[in-house]
Order: C-alpha cells, then sequence, then structure tokens
C-alpha cells in the first residue's frame, strides 16, 4: 500500500465516511459535495473532449474523448459512471476516463444517464441500451466494444450485458467492472465483515443508497441486482475490488457464478485499496496500475473496428 493510498483512505475517512454513516441519506447534499470536488483533469494531448449534454443529443447524452486524428480503426469503450445510481456525472469521473481511454487506446463514451430518485429503476438501464443500440446503428461494430462502468455503473454496465443477451442484441467484446455494485438487496457478508475497515462506506450505508434506485421494483430483479442472473453466453469480465471494501462480496460472488456459467473471468483483489480507487489516478500509484490491467484486458479483447459515424462537434455538442 502507497503512502499516497493511506492518504487518500485517510481523506475519504474524513471527508465521504461522516456522510455515510447519518441515518438518512440527503441526495441534494450527495449532489453538491459531488459537484464541489469535481477534478478537471486537462483533456490529454492529442485527444478531444466533446460534450453532447441537450435532449437532441439523446441517446447519446454524455461525454465523447476521441483521438484529435480522426480516421482508422479503433476500440471504442462504452462507460457508465458510479454514484449511487442518484449523483455525480461523466464530468466526475474524468480522471478515470481519461486514464482508461489513453492507456487503451479507445475512444470512450461516457453515458450521462438520468439519476434516481427522480428517475427510479429501469431508466438508467433503458438509457444505457438505448445509448448502446445508437452505437451499433451508427456503424460501431459491436466486437470492437468493451462496456466498463465503476460502483453503481458497474452493476448498470453488467445489468447492460445481460438485458443485451436477453434481447438478443450483439454483444460487445468484454466488460470491465470497477468495484461493481451488484446486489441492491444488500446480502453480501463483507457489509458487516468490513464494516469500519472500508474508509468510503459503512456497511448500513448500502442499503439506504439502493432504495432510490429500485423504486417499487424487486430488488433481486436482475437487470436491477445483476448478481442474481443468468451469466450464461456472456463476453469476457475483468473485475477490480479493494480488499476492505464493504462491496467486496458484490465483485466476488459475481466472480463465482459467472465462471460457474462458463464465463471467462479475471478477478483481482486488491489489498486495502478504497472503493474505486482508480479515481485518484495519478496521485495513487495503484489507481494508475490498475487502470493499465483494464487497458490490456481492452486491447486483449476487442478489436480495433471501422468506426462509419465520428462524434464530431456539431449542433449540440461542444469540443473542449
Amino acid at each position: 500500500m502507497s503512502w499516497q493510498s493511506a492518504v487518500a483512505c485517510w481523506l475519504l475517512k474524513k471527508q465521504f465516511r461522516p456522510e455515510t454513516l447519518k441515518p438518512h441519506v440527503n441526495v441534494e447534499r450527495a449532489r453538491a459535495h459531488a459537484s464541489s470536488r469535481i477534478r478537471r483533469p486537462r483533456v490529454p494531448t492529442g485527444w478531444r473532449l466533446i460534450v453532447r449534454d441537450r435532449p437532441s443529443d439523446a441517446p447519446l447524452c454524455g461525454e465523447w474523448l476521441v483521438p484529435s486524428a480522426a480516421g482508422g480503426a479503433v476500440r471504442t469503450v462504452f462507460y457508465c459512471h458510479g454514484g449511487g445510481y442518484y449523483f455525480c456525472s461523466p464530468a466526475s469521473h474524468r480522471s478515470l476516463v481519461f486514464g482508461l481511454a489513453t492507456r487503451a487506446r479507445a475512444r470512450t463514451f461516457s453515458l450521462d444517464y438520468r439519476l434516481a430518485p427522480e428517475h427510479p429503476f429501469p431508466a438508467a438501464l433503458d438509457d444505457a441500451l438505448a445509448a448502446y443500440r445508437r452505437l451499433l446503428a451508427d456503424g460501431t461494430p459491436p466486437d470492437s466494444i468493451v462496456i466498463a462502468g465503476d460502483s453503481a455503473g458497474g452493476g448498470l454496465a453488467l445489468a447492460t450485458l445481460i438485458a443485451l443477451r436477453d434481447a438478443g442484441d450483439p454483444l460487445p467484446a468484454a466488460g470491465v467492472l470497477f468495484s461493481p455494485w451488484t446486489d441492491l438487496a444488500a446480502t453480501g457478508g463483507t457489509i458487516q465483515t468490513n464494516d469500519g475497515l472500508d474508509p468510503m462506506f459503512c456497511g448500513a450505508a448500502i442499503a439506504r443508497a439502493a432504495a432510490f434506485y429500485i423504486g417499487d421494483a424487486d430488488p433481486t430483479h436482475p437487470y436491477l441486482s445483476p448478481l442474481y442472473a443468468d451469466f450464461s453466453g456472456l463476453p469476457p469480465l475483468l473485475i477490480q475490488a479493494g480488499s476492505t471494501e464493504v462491496l467486496l462480496d458484490d465483485a466476488r460472488r459475481v466472480a463465482e457464478r459467472a465462471r460457474a456459467a462458463g464465463v471467462h473471468v479475471e478477478i483481482e483483489i486488491w489489498p486495502k485499496m478504497p472503493h474505486v480507487w482508480h479515481l485518484w489516478t495519478p496521485f495513487v500509484p495503484e489507481a494508475k496500475q490498475a487502470l493499465e490491467r483494464a487497458a490490456q484486458f481492452v486491447r486483449r479483447h476487442a478489436r480495433e473496428g471501422v468506426v462509419q459515424v465520428e462524434p464530431v462537434a456539431d449542433v449540440g455538442a461542444t469540443a473542449r
């Protein structure tokens, strides 16, 4: 464990975990807290950031990070940000997305899906499915796409894979899940055993936060909590989680059940890393290392496809 990761854990214990110890989740406070702490990393040299944030951009509302030189064969990462389904945005996750995209040498679309509690299940899933299908309709080969996400976004990425398989859609080449939240019924053993060890969450906060997205649905619905799904036929998965996370069992149980269904799964449990430590790149060395391993997985499984439609800056799009 590097000194940088120790500092990150200390800051989370001081700034974030006290909020999760409160008996009620304050959505507006969480959103304000996240917005005030958004880091604005520079757009990497040789890349363009294109923000699509108008209704006319639907279903591809979000952010593109694309190589400045257009044309040629490229890979595509379809990214779902975390934030408990009720806060955060593509902007809050730029450090992670930029780090993954540049290492994987892949254009990356970060989806700005609708948030709970205003938009409970299945709103986020519907947005992800519509955006993925638009990518295919625009000419992106499915075997050049990797779907990825962290925390709630990791669960959303996995649920999207399952729903696409069930609908008979062409599946992406692989999935990458960072500290995924896959069980909104909150039954994982580490919710209790890692309570107090996790620098970011107390165990009781998980069920409280889940209620916003669950709404009136069954918390074990496989599109809501993909842990309970049939995993057969899914593409290869990479899962990374920290050993002290209260959500560790959400990652481990998915790996076990997916392997039992014949899915190729690579799972990495990183010692004493906080929830989605990848966000701390480039400050934390383990964040850079984990993103490099994820990028290698992307390059290994996704082929470089010829993209017919480039996400150029046009009406409703802002290049930055």
